[in-house]
């Protein structure tokens, strides 16, 4: 059974759903570097945008029940491959220990302002029980 999931707490549009869950899986769609009350980025660096779209997908996760610790793979699309350096700072940030596995690849269309799109796939039984926490825990 595919279950959409939706929250205010994240960008959204009509034209995809922030994530679907199938049985244990949940796909989150890429989340830009946009702050949902403003509707910009929340500021010109990479680490802003990284921690706003990594903030902005926990906030779909957790509309689906789940949270970072449950995230499996990411991946992650910049405007410039010359930023990889710079999310990586905000990135240990969010996985200091035991990260999901991840590519990083270039953002196809180019929108003004947005550095970043991040993806991601958890995997959560929907009995409630979670695999051992890896440590994501992350004071903004």
């Amino acid at each position: 059974m595919r279950e959409v999931i939706s929250t205010g707490d994240a960008p959204g549009s009509p034209l995809f759903s922030q994530a679907v869950r199938v049985g244990d899986q949940i796909f989150v769609s890429g989340m830009a570097g946009i702050d949902v009350g403003t509707g910009r980025p929340p500021g010109p660096t990479i680490q802003e945008q990284t921690r706003q779209s990594l903030a902005n997908c926990r906030a779909v996760l957790e509309a689906a029940g789940a949270g970072l610790d449950d995230v499996v793979e990411v991946g992650i699309l910049l405007a410039d491959p010359d930023d990889f350096a710079g999310m990586n700072e905000e990135w240990v940030r969010w996985f200091p220990t035991d990260p999901p596995a991840r590519y990083a690849a270039r953002l196809g269309p180019v929108l003004p302002g947005v550095l970043i799109s991040i993806r991601m796939t958890a995997v959560r039984s929907s009995s409630g029980s979670r695999p051992q926490a890896a440590g994501a825990t992350v004071e903004e």
